[in-house]
């Protein structure tokens, strides 16, 4: 988890733990296991989707029958597979980040499970990748079922902008690490001056979100938090 990360010494709660030992990883795919694992060695292992969060946008993408998808923010792949795994063959995700290194992490796995051939990884800044969509937009315009971000969570405001145009009417657009390590709730004399700055702008982010009459949405506490939009106009 990302939380022991920058507090060491904070231990998961007992009922996150009875979720994560009961439902999450007896039901956790081998490959997406095995992708976890081979994550866990890196230093920047924090970065990875939490296997609860994990868990729901699966059954989000089951749903609502998810065939075009888009994700901000890669790593090594965790994410990238579990919705790989859950589209159909002919499904596509336009997967876009700016580091190759870590997504080669995981591609082997993610070739070992057949589903390469869904992904168009794109080696790029997301923004863009999104304007050259959104140039496209009697093509590209409300054309995507469902979209994930867990990127540079400065910028989480400009990507809504653009993904509530790309994502159709219906559609899923999911946004990770808005609890920021339980910060966004504490006085801000209490946090730590390293991650201030995410802290602050999540906070602006998750206020603007709640706000947003183009969609129905839903804080929950999963992983790091987890901000799911449903895009009703």
């Amino acid at each position: 988890m990302i939380l022991r990360r920058i507090f060491p010494d904070r231990k998961l709660p007992k009922d996150i733990l009875y979720i994560m030992e009961t439902s999450v990883y007896p039901r956790e795919p081998k490959v997406l296991k095995e992708l976890r694992d081979v994550t866990a060695s890196h230093p920047t292992a924090f970065y990875g989707t939490s296997p609860d969060s994990g868990q729901l946008m699966a059954l989000l993408l089951k749903l609502i029958n998810a065939r075009k998808t888009i994700e901000i923010g890669v790593y090594t792949g965790y994410s990238l597979l579990l919705t790989a795994l859950a589209i159909p063959d002919d499904g596509k995700i336009t997967a876009i980040d700016t580091v190759r290194e870590t997504y080669e992490i995981g591609l082997p796995i993610i070739r070992k499970a057949g589903v390469e051939h869904k992904i168009n990884f794109i080696h790029s800044p997301a923004q863009p990748v999104l304007d050259e969509l959104l140039e496209n937009e009697v093509d590209e315009g409300g054309s995507f079922d469902f979209a994930f971000v867990d990127a540079d969570k400065g910028s989480y405001l400009e990507y809504h902008e653009r993904l509530i145009r790309l994502v159709k009417v219906g559609g899923i657009i999911v946004y990770d690490n808005t609890l920021w390590f339980g910060t966004v709730a504490w006085p801000q004399q209490d946090v730590p001056e390293s991650i201030m700055s995410t802290r602050l702008s999540t906070v602006e982010f998750n206020q603007r979100i709640a706000a947003d009459s183009r969609v129905q949405m839903s804080l929950a506490p999963l992983g790091d938090g987890l901000t799911i939009c449903r895009r009703i106009s």
